[in-house]
């Protein structure tokens, strides 16, 4: 499953980042909506989710997350939804870990 969210704020270090594989961080901006995946081996075989993917959250609820490998680059977003068949777009998409 995917889980749509509204990015609400990040870090500066997001812009900084200039390693080759990481420049996507430079992408990230407050305000647009991103699609995360729930794949394995992130998903709990007990539970069948993703830790962090805000399963209880609705509404105004802020959540926190951070990116891998990186983690001065760090932020805030609210869960839009939950897609039960992911149609992620091609950018701004991410998955969980």
């Amino acid at each position: 499953y995917c889980v749509e969210f509204r990015t609400e704020s990040l870090s500066h270090h997001c812009a900084l980042e200039t390693r080759p594989y990481a420049r996507w961080m430079q992408y990230l901006r407050e305000g647009h909506t991103v699609c995360v995946a729930c794949q394995p081996p992130a998903m709990s075989m007990d539970t069948q989710r993703c830790s962090g993917d805000g399963h209880n959250a609705h509404g105004d609820k802020i959540l926190h997350w951070e990116v891998i490998g990186n983690s001065q680059c760090q932020g805030t977003w609210k869960k839009i939804r939950q897609l039960e068949h992911c149609s992620c777009p091609l950018v701004h998409s991410f998955i969980f870990t």
